[in-house]
Formats: C-alpha cells, sequence, structure tokens
C-alpha cells in the first residue's frame, strides 16, 4: 500500500497515541515468567506486540484479551514455559526476537525464532555473542535469524561491557540472567532506556540499576503486578515534529511515556527552538508520564550533541523531517546503529529527502542536513514504518503532495496512524 500526504493547514487537537511498543514487549513476557495473572492496559494493538503474544501463547502460556488495549497473561512461572513444535515467528519484531533470545537461552528445551523478510536480514550477534560468553548454545544464519537456540545449557552470569549502546542487547542479558547462576552485569557506553530494569523491580525481582549500569543475581521469583503502559514517545515523536513545523498548529498529546532514557527528541526539539511544554506529569507503574503541548515554532539547525543519541534512536526518522524543514544545518553523528533498524536508515532519510530537493551529506555514522524547502515527489520507505510516517509528516510542508511507497508495515507499530493524523489535520491518504 502507497501513500500521498499533502500540504495542510494548521494541526489542532488532542491526539491520543498508542501504548508504548517497548513496554507492552516487556510486560507480556514478565507476565508471562510470573507466578500469579498480571493485567496489562495499554496494551499496544501492533503486530510487533501482538507476534511477541503468539510466540508466548505457543510456548505455553495463556494470555485473555477481555477489550481492546488489555490482556491478562496467566503467568507460567520461570520455569513453566513449554517448548513448541513449531518456529516462534517474531513477524517484523526485532525487540521482541532479541529479548526473546534472552529469555529462551535459559529453557530446558530447543527453540527456533523466526521473523519475516525484513527481520531475517537483521544482524543478532551482538546478541548471540554476551549470550553464548553466557553458556547459551544459539545457531545462526551467519549471524542472521533465523535463531535456533539450545536449551538445558548452564548459564552463568558475566560482566559485559556493550560495545555499542543497546536497550534491546542489555535486556536480552538481563533476561537470561534470571536463569544464570550468579551474577549477571551490564554497562553500557552511553545510558540506554531503562524499562526491563524498572519493571523487574515492579515485578519483584532483586535489580541494582543508576543510568549505565544493571546487575542481578538469578535464583528469585517474578511475582504478578499490573502494568499501566503509557503512550508511546516515538509516536507522540511525528506529532511533535509537525505541529512544531506547520505554522499555526498546536496540538496536545495526553499521558505520553516520559522516561528520560526515551525522550531525546525532546530536548533534540528544544534546542532547534520548538515551543514543547510538559503538563500534568505524574508517575505511573514506574514510568514518568504527563501531556505533551507542542506549538509551531520556527526551527533552527544545531550541531545534535552526541550524548542525545541513544535516548532517540527511533525517533531519528522525524528528526531527519524537522531538520529539512528548518533555517540552516543540523549535524548528526555517533549514529551509525541507524543503519541496522528495519531498514538502513540515515541512507533511506538521505536519499527521500533529496528526492524532495533538500541537500543530504551522509557519513558512516550520520548525516548534515542542510534546511530549505521539500518540494513534491516519490520516496521510498523499504517498508520501514517510521520512515513512512516521518514522509507523512514532511508531506505537509512541501509544495506538491509526497507518494511514500510501501507503507504496510506502519501498523507494526502504530494501528490507525493515518486516521489520528486525519483527525488533527493531515492531508494522507492511499495513493492510486
Amino acid at each position: 500500500m502507497d501513500w500521498r500526504s499533502g500540504p495542510a493547514g494548521p494541526l489542532r487537537g488532542s491526539v491520543g497515541v498508542p501504548g508504548d511498543k517497548s513496554v507492552s514487549h516487556r510486560a507480556l513476557m514478565f507476565a508471562a515468567l510470573a507466578d500469579g495473572a498480571s493485567h496489562i492496559r495499554g496494551f499496544l494493538e501492533g503486530e510487533d506486540t501482538r507476534a511477541t503474544a503468539a510466540v508466548l501463547q505457543q510456548l505455553g502460556v495463556r494470555i485473555d484479551a477481555p477489550a481492546d488495549g488489555e490482556r491478562v497473561v496467566h503467568g507460567a512461572g520461570l520455569h513453566g514455559l513449554r517448548a513448541s513444535d513449531d518456529p516462534l515467528d517474531c513477524g517484523n519484531a526485532g525487540t521482541g526476537m532479541r529479548l526473546l533470545a534472552g529469555l529462551l537461552a535459559g529453557q530446558a528445551f530447543d527453540s527456533t525464532l523466526i521473523g519475516d523478510a525484513s527481520l531475517s536480514k537483521r544482524p543478532m550477534r551482538r546478541v548471540t555473542d554476551p549470550l553464548t560468553a553466557m553458556g547459551a548454545r544459539i545457531d545462526t544464519r551467519d549471524g542472521l535469524p533465523p535463531l535456533v537456540i539450545h536449551g538445558g545449557q548452564r548459564l552463568h552470569g558475566i560482566r559485559y561491557e556493550l560495545p555499542v549502546a543497546s536497550a534491546q542487547v542489555k535486556s536480552a542479558l538481563l533476561l537470561a540472567g534470571l536463569y544464570a547462576e550468579g551474577e549477571t552485569e551490564v554497562i553500557e557506553p552511553h545510558p540506554t532506556r531503562d524499562y526491563t530494569e524498572r519493571m523487574l523491580a515492579a515485578f519483584g525481582w532483586p535489580i541494582a540499576f543508576e543510568p549505565g549500569r544493571a546487575r542481578l543475581s538469578g535464583g528469585h521469583v517474578l511475582h504478578a503486578t499490573g502494568v499501566d503502559v503509557p503512550a508511546d514517545f516515538s509516536s507522540a515523536a511525528f506529532f511533535l515534529v509537525a505541529a512544531s513545523i506547520v505554522p499555526g498548529s498546536e496540538l496536545r498529546l495526553p499521558a505520553v511515556g516520559l522516561n528520560p532514557r526515551r525522550t531525546g527528541l525532546l530536548e533534540a526539539l528544544r534546542l532547534m527552538g520548538a515551543d514543547i511544554r510538559v503538563e500534568n506529569e505524574k508517575t505511573s507503574g514506574g514510568e514518568p508520564v504527563g501531556d505533551l503541548v507542542v506549538r509551531y515554532a520556527p526551527l533552527r539547525g544545531v550541531e545534535l550533541p552526541e550524548t542525545l543519541v541513544p535516548d532517540m534512536i527511533d525517533e531519528f526518522p522525524a528528526l531527519f523531517v524537522a531538520a529539512a524543514a528548518a533555517r540552516g544545518n543540523t549535524v548528526i553523528r555517533g549514529a551509525a546503529e541507524l543503519r541496522v533498524k528495519e531498514s538502513d536508515r540515515l541512507a533511506t532519510m538521505a536519499t527521500g529527502l533529496r528526492a524532495l530537493g533538500i541537500q543530504v551529506d551522509e557519513t558512516p555514522d550520520g548525516a548534515t542536513i542542510h534546511g530549505g524547502t521539500l518540494a513534491g515527489g516519490t520516496v521510498e520507505s523499504l517498508t520501514d514504518h517510521r520512515i513512512a510516517m516521518s514522509f507523512a509528516v514532511a508531506g505537509l510542508v512541501a509544495q506538491e503532495p509526497v507518494r511514500i511507497n510501501d507503507c504496510r508495515h506502519v501498523a507494526t507499530s502504530f494501528p490507525g496512524f493515518m486516521e489520528l493524523a486525519n483527525g488533527c489535520g493531515f492531508a494522507l491518504g492511499v495513493a492510486d
């Protein structure tokens, strides 16, 4: 399915974005391993999170869906999962596959994790190598999925310094650490989002953590608990950028998760001159949340501090659009991880913006975006959901409509994006 995004007038209203994908994945997994029934509210009804739920159900976990956005997970306990005769299909969910690799490394049975064509091209060695150091046995296709995980291995804790900051790798090792003898410690070059640490604590597992470091020991028990999933900051990001660049706009985004390891884009946009304030701040399920109110403001190019990169790794496609609409140049460094996402997001965004008349100088770990006027044209999303939604935002301020090819994977992270976007003033539709 292809999209057509056209120039639009001021964006107005309140936009309730879906639940946080990262929290939804983790809530399912920890609830599955807990003793008792956990009630998850605000669950993201996306293809990625449903794939994780389906995998856990294949492993013998009963998961009820009493209403849209709710799940009741009847935990099997730490050692209660059962082997599946069939491969475990993660679909397009890189988070699901990497975290499940850690979870399954400590089981008594063999498992095979598979994914769709896109996920099957994504590198997994940065997860499988440290898991192997813990005693796991995982076969790959030259570092790519499928992952064949051999059960019955005796895991031992390790002290691991991540070569590249990654919340997914950290989380996989901590999940394996639940089954390991001794202590597992993960040290990061830069702090990443700490959803896993906060949620383990909420489920009653003793864990010590601070920015850039987490430590736990095996041999404890997870206890069922309720989880309120906040609205996904990554989903809110598209509307933050859209309202910032469309003159006359003002949007309210209620109850968005504001984990400080997730909100680098908020700081980046403010450095560029964005008018964004936080209201009704509170803590829910250990996570800070608040309403974001964003008004149009002229943006200027900046040199993005590298310290912000790990805290906004999923939001870079949206930032590229903000930079393209800004006055002056925006310089991005230290973002090489973008090359191993659903697509090579550095190359894909650079190519797409050039097709819309914006000069982009690409580097191995970043880019310089020369702000200017976006023309209309055709861009390729390469089935990357965040690329597709970012160019939908770009179309709002382009001189002519923007056609975005192959947007079928948007539902993986943001079901109902088109309806929600048009409800606040986008001019987005299916292309002829």
